[in-house]
């Protein structure tokens, strides 16, 4: 069945620094810092975590349907949607606006610092989550402030379970608006410095968050080391996946998210819906780009 995919879509301009942002950035300095990098190489990608948790999704045979916004210079996209065999009858052009951009830079060590303008984005809240009955699940993924305020509200209000995640948006929210979006999730997801940054803005623990009434678990991402799952108090870690080869880490969290809604929309448990996430955001961190990899269906049973 149908899952909801609220978030951004965006164009990446994604860079490569060759050295290390450790060695040029003097942290006794970092009041007056003025700094340039150097980056030899430069692609435009497709991206927006709205987009890259529906190319994975629908890689694995899921059925995404995206909310979301696109300015004027998102035609292409929507073309790339069409072919793609996305849903995107709810994504809002807005004629006034350019289309979200990131402009992402990666050092050696797979750190790094992106520059991004909301564009059309800031305006996706005008449009409501669809009034459908055969969505089986959704996630509020980063995008707009008043968006994923108002879509998890509508997702609630609908009976529609959902993932929060806030990713970099996380820092827009208090402690009280992190608790309406926990109160109105069913699962919530974030990387290991998100979640920290989450329970000291609502005062509380990964073990107390986890026990919220409602809410189905808490699963904390750790990069190459796998992920903690949190359920009732109690984490299990599902270790992660060696890549092939460490290429660029931009859209790895995206399609960790495509996993865990493709599992938990079938009914899986939590801790195997992680696994499926951890198996492609090894896959995807050896591809260039947020939608350019490749998903053979026997991962899903692996």
């Amino acid at each position: 069945m149908p899952a909801l995919i609220c978030g951004s879509l965006a164009f990446d301009t994604i860079t490569n620094f060759p050295g290390r942002f450790a060695q040029q950035i003097l942290p006794e300095q970092v009041h007056i810092l003025n700094v340039s990098f150097l980056v030899p190489t430069l692609r435009r990608e497709y991206g927006g975590c709205a987009g890259n948790i529906a190319y994975n999704l629908k890689l694995l045979g899921g059925e995404p349907v995206v909310l979301a916004a696109i300015g004027n210079d998102g035609r292409d996209y929507l073309a790339r949607l069409d072919e793609l065999g996305i849903d995107h009858s709810a994504v809002r052009v807005e004629p006034d606006h350019y289309t979200a951009q990131a402009i992402i830079i990666t050092d050696a060590d797979n750190n790094q610092i992106t520059a991004f303008h909301p564009g059309a984005m800031a305006q996706s809240h005008l449009s409501p989550v669809p009034s459908r009955a055969d969505l089986a699940i959704g996630i509020i993924a980063p995008d707009g402030r008043e968006a994923m305020l108002a879509h998890a509200a509508q997702l609630h209000a609908a009976g529609v379970p959902f993932i929060f995640d806030p990713g970099q948006q996380l820092p827009m929210f208090d402690g009280a608006e992190l608790r309406h979006f926990v109160d109105r999730a069913r699962w919530v997801a974030l990387n290991d410095y998100e979640a920290r940054m989450l329970c000291e803005r609502m005062g509380t623990d990964l073990a107390t968050l986890s026990r919220t009434p409602g809410l189905h678990g808490v699963v904390v991402t750790l990069a190459a080391e796998g992920c903690d799952v949190w359920q009732q108090g109690n984490a299990t870690r599902i270790d992660g996946l060696a890549a092939s080869k460490v290429l660029d880490p931009t859209g790895c969290g995206d399609a960790f998210r495509a996993g865990l809604l493709f599992g938990l929309e079938r009914g899986w448990p939590l801790g195997r819906a992680a696994g499926l996430g951890n198996r492609l955001g090894a896959l995807k961190i050896s591809s260039r780009g947020g939608q350019n990899h490749r998903i053979d269906p026997s991962i899903v049973g692996s």
